[in-house]
C-alpha cells in the first residue's frame, strides 16, 4: 500500500468531479485487492459502477453525472455532444432524458449504456470543434447546435441555444453559416432564417 500515490489519484479524480477508473487508480500504483479494500463501506472510495469509483466525500457539482457516463467511454474517443452540449454550455434550459456522446463510426459495437445516447459519427468532433468544460471534452457551440437540430431535437430549444450563443458571442453569424454548410439543406435552411431573426 505505501507505494500507491495516493495525491496523484485524488488530483485525478478532483478534476473529474470525483470520479475516477480502476484503470487510472492501477496507475497511481494501487493493485486490485486494495482498491476493494478502499471501497468498502465507510472506506474513502465508493464504487459506483464496473471499474468506476468515486472519492467518497467529494463535493456533488452540477454535471458529475456526465464525467460519470463519459469517464468509462473516455477511451472510445466520446465527446459530450448534442442537447448534453447545449446543457455545458448552459445554452438550453432542458435538461436531457440521457447524456449525449458521439464517438467515431469505428466505435458502434460499444454495447448500450443506461442514461446514455450514444450518437456515431464519420467525422466525429476534433480539434476547434471540442472545447473543455469542467473537465470534459464538450463539442463547440456551433457543432451542438447543429448536431442536436440535425438529430430532432425541439425548434424552439435550438432557436434559444443561437440567440444565447450569439448574444454572448460564443460564436458568430459566419461560424454558424459555414458549420451548416455540410448539412442538409433543412438543417441549413433552418439556420439561415433562425440566424436572421437575431437582432444585429
Amino acid at each position: 500500500m505505501s507505494d500507491v500515490d495516493h495525491d496523484a489519484l485524488y488530483v485525478k479524480a478532483e478534476s473529474q468531479a470525483g470520479y475516477f477508473t480502476a484503470g487510472q487508480a492501477l496507475e497511481a500504483g494501487m493493485d486490485r485487492a486494495t482498491l476493494r479494500h478502499h471501497a468498502r463501506p465507510g472506506g474513502r472510495y465508493q464504487r459506483v459502477g464496473h471499474g468506476l469509483y468515486r472519492l467518497r466525500h467529494f463535493p456533488t457539482s452540477p454535471h458529475e453525472h456526465v464525467m460519470a457516463v463519459w469517464l468509462p467511454l473516455r477511451g472510445n474517443g466520446a465527446v459530450v455532444s448534442h442537447e448534453s452540449a447545449l446543457e455545458l454550455h448552459d445554452l438550453s434550459d432542458v435538461i436531457p432524458d440521457s447524456v449525449h456522446l458521439t464517438v467515431p463510426r469505428s466505435e458502434r459495437g460499444i454495447r448500450a449504456r443506461a442514461g446514455v445516447r450514444l450518437h456515431t459519427s464519420e467525422k466525429p468532433p476534433r480539434g476547434k470543434e471540442v472545447r473543455q468544460i469542467a473537465g470534459l471534452p464538450v463539442t463547440a457551440p456551433e457543432r451542438s447546435i447543429l448536431d442536436a437540430l440535425e438529430s430532432g431535437a425541439q425548434p424552439e430549444q435550438i432557436e434559444m441555444a443561437i440567440h444565447q450563443a450569439l448574444g454572448r458571442g460564443l460564436t458568430t453569424r459566419s461560424r454558424l453559416r459555414r458549420s451548416a454548410g455540410s448539412r442538409p439543406e433543412r438543417v441549413r435552411r433552418f439556420i439561415e432564417r433562425a440566424v436572421e431573426e437575431v437582432p444585429a
